[in-house]
């Protein structure tokens, strides 16, 4: 297997840890690997207590290295634009999960590796991590969603530097982009990015979901449009359990216990 998914339990439960473990090919973005990772995207999405997902490397040294590109000089030019579209889709399948996911960068991090981490929600890097959009030193294009995801995380104008120039950067300087939300030190970012796990994790899971919704739906709104649809989704959790128990926990001063009802 070349993605493995690893449910926590005890104080961790409802955080899941999604692996890349292709280390022949330092986890490039080949067939066998992408029918896994969406395989798995499915069996999240339809799973009620997984509130969290961490996505990171089982691979030492990198999270993912990109296109596989053995594997795509061997394609004709349609099964390549075939292929492109499924990672593209996958990317897209992850971004849409309904629990929040944080990317963990530790190593390489280039062309498709990070447009994969574009589509978490958060990312934290190790010291040491390299990441790029490396694609035009190839004479191609980000092509699954760097294009739009870059620009709309960090600007416009330095999103294009980092396209046009196919530059590499260290953890240091994707921090002051707002590439990556936190630093760890080198090997510990897996650690770091648990940590933030057990941040959300105690919150209500169902308006965790209805937060990202909102947020993520929102931004290509004008304010108003945005205001409604944060109205449309605080709707939804006006009814849920949860919101009478988080209520009652404050009244009683106690930790709420939350169910996603």
């Amino acid at each position: 297997m070349e993605v493995r998914v690893e449910l926590l339990a005890g104080e961790d439960a409802g955080i899941v840890l999604l692996g890349l473990d292709r280390p022949a090919a330092k986890n490039a973005l080949g067939r066998q690997l992408m029918t896994e990772f969406r395989q798995a995207l499915a069996d999240l999405r339809s799973d009620p207590f997984v509130r969290v997902v961490v996505l990171h490397s089982l691979v030492p040294g990198v999270f993912c290295a990109g296109a596989d590109l053995k594997e795509r000089a061997a394609m004709s030019p349609a099964e390549t634009s075939t292929f492109v579209h499924s990672l593209r889709a996958a990317f897209t399948e992850l971004e849409d999960l309904p629990m929040p996911v944080i990317a963990v960068l530790e190593g390489a991090a280039f062309g498709g590796g990070l447009e994969m981490a574009l589509a978490a929600d958060l990312r934290v890097a190790g010291t040491e991590a390299k990441m790029g959009l490396v694609e035009t030193s190839l004479a191609i294009i980000p092509g699954a969603g760097g294009t739009q995801r870059l620009p709309r995380l960090i600007g416009a104008a330095r999103a294009k530097e980092l396209i046009f120039t196919a530059r590499r950067v260290g953890t240091a300087e994707a921090e002051r982009l707002g590439l990556v939300d936190r630093v760890a030190p080198a090997g510990q970012a897996l650690d770091a990015a648990l940590a933030l796990a057990r941040e959300i994790l105690p919150n209500g899971p169902f308006a965790v979901r209805m937060a990202k919704l909102a947020v993520n739906r929102g931004l290509g709104l004008d304010r108003d449009a945005g205001l409604a649809l944060e109205q449309t989704y605080y709707a939804q959790v006006i009814p849920t359990k949860d919101r009478l128990e988080g209520l009652a926990a404050f009244r009683e001063k106690r930790r709420p216990q939350y169910r996603g009802e």
